[in-house]
């Protein structure tokens, strides 16, 4: 069996496991077990890629497999990866995995939530390594349906409003989708021949570009909605304030990732011209998010919020760069993916454990906890100046990277635009800062806080594996940065040249 058809076995091989588990222990251990192995997958397939290019294998995707599903209509089970994809799977086997961990005292309906989040965690496997359109539109909606289930029954506070907002709002994006998709496919032979959804095959063609007129917008807004793109974002801050911790995680750490890759590879990739000629119209939107995101996120006073609106300016910020049409930009994009993906992650965890402990989000109630759990207080303040940019922390290498590249348009458009997406760093600053100094520093506000613990051994593990990816990503990007540059060539080749 090929590695990459493993990660979609392995979580359902779990699933199949935990059905027939009655025992909470054991209900634990085998969702810990499949989710470990699926890490350990994950960073395989790494080390793979790198040593299949070390070969001296170009080819634009690896590991290709294909196997005919519906031969009338052309719809097959194809697989591969390039170096975007491997990153984006490691992203999400490290989400996964430390979900598990801040989930261990999960004791309502244990088993239907370890298997609702793992089959969510497989649709996102199985939408970065699908290179037929019909499969990776299957895989995306896999990973967005179970968001309502493990909101509506494990979530907190308006729980049903918010599963319902974000399932209708997610379902509208994925009508836009499925629309766009059915044009790309329905053109993907303009001079005869056989149509189909293999992304590679549909990329060696140009399709008419009356028709991606018409279908990139579908195209790009019905991944951006995922992608919190303004205004169809609305739906992510209250997804987010209502689901549980490890939905959170997963929720802004990988899935909404889906968004920004899928706009990328899908959209710009397929329809280039059009991309190119309407550019100007999402990246207007793109800065919307951006400023708006963190302008929202300073007014909020419950945590979850807070990070929330900080993830619709982060995750802006993506759409933002691969608008900008060139290598730098497309490289930053990635890397604020990634870099965002794990400090999002590590948000949300922290938040959940200090909730468990205060009884609260609202951090007007909240204040010198550093003095009574100091592992979760420094591990917030990393986490936060990793999420303003500090130099030696993953933002810092995103963010810049970013902003170079939209800076390498000369004309005066993108020149403005990039100064006010720069501006949200300045934004971004306030609301950390204001919120490290309000919960962890000065006098305690409420006595009962002097009493709550700081973390145990099932919180350390998730804390210190995203902690320490954040920090190595920031002190060594350049081999993410090298395998993620190898791998646009032929993107920006396709987007440029086509374009010129």
């Amino acid at each position: 069996m090929d590695i990459l058809t493993s990660l979609i076995l392995i979580p359902v091989l779990t699933v199949l496991a935990l059905l027939f588990c009655k025992e909470l222990k054991k209900i634990r251990m085998i969702a810990a077990i499949g989710m470990t192995i699926q890490l350990l997958q994950s960073i395989r397939l790494v080390f793979i890629y790198i040593a299949e290019r070390a070969s001296g294998n170009d080819s634009e995707m690896i590991l290709q497999k294909t196997y005919q599903w519906f031969e009338s209509i052309n719809i097959q089970y194809a697989v591969g990866v390039d170096g975007i994809s491997v990153l984006m799977i490691l992203l999400t086997g490290i989400i996964i995995f430390t979900g598990i961990f801040t989930s261990w005292k999960m004791e309502y309906l244990t088993k239907e939530f370890f298997i609702s989040l793992i089959v969510l965690a497989t649709g996102v496997f199985g939408f970065f390594i699908s290179l037929d359109l019909f499969t990776l539109f299957l895989f995306y909606e896999l990973a967005v349906l179970p968001m309502y289930l493990l909101i509506g029954i494990w979530g907190t506070g308006k729980k049903e409003y918010a599963a319902m907002k974000l399932t209708l709002m997610l379902m509208g994006g994925s009508a836009l989708l499925l629309v766009g998709l059915l044009g790309i496919y329905f053109n993907s032979a303009p001079d005869g021949g056989q149509l189909t959804f293999n992304i590679l095959e549909i990329a060696k063609v140009t399709i008419p570009i009356e028709a991606q007129r018409f279908f990139f917008p579908l195209t790009f807004i019905g991944f951006g909605v995922l992608g919190a793109l303004f205004p169809f974002h609305t739906w992510s801050p209250d997804g987010h304030a209502s689901a549980p911790t490890a939905v959170s995680m997963l929720h802004a750490g990988v899935l909404m990732k889906l968004g920004g890759y899928g706009a990328f590879r899908v959209a710009m990739y397929l329809m280039p011209e059009a991309a190119n000629e309407m550019a100007w119209i999402f990246i207007i939107l793109t800065s919307t998010s951006v400023i708006y995101g963190a302008l929202g996120a300073i007014v909020q006073t419950d945590l979850k919020y807070i990070n929330a609106y900080s993830s619709v300016s982060h995750c802006g910020l993506v759409l933002f760069a691969v608008l900008m049409m060139n290598q730098t930009a497309f490289d930053g994009a990635i890397l604020q993916m990634l870099s965002h993906g794990l400090m999002t992650a590590l948000f949300f965890a922290l938040i959940g454990m200090i909730y468990e402990r205060t009884g609260t989000r609202d951090i007007k109630k909240m204040g010198g906890l550093m003095k009574v759990m100091p592992f979760l207080a420094v591990a917030y303040v990393i986490a936060g100046f990793a999420s303003l940019g500090l130099p030696g922390l993953s933002g810092f290498v995103a963010e810049m990277t970013i902003f170079v590249g939209a800076f390498q348009n000369e004309d005066t458009f993108h020149r403005i635009v990039t100064i006010i997406a720069v501006s949200s760093i300045v934004v971004t600053a306030v609301y950390i800062l204001r919120v490290v100094g309000k919960i962890l520093l000065g006098p305690m506000i409420d006595e009962k806080h002097s009493l709550i613990s700081d973390a145990v051994w099932h919180e350390k593990i998730p804390i210190f594996i995203l902690l320490f990816t954040i920090i190595a990503m920031g002190i060594a990007p350049l081999w993410m940065s090298d395998i993620i540059w190898e791998s646009l060539g032929p993107i920006v080749d396709k987007l440029v040249m086509l374009t010129n």
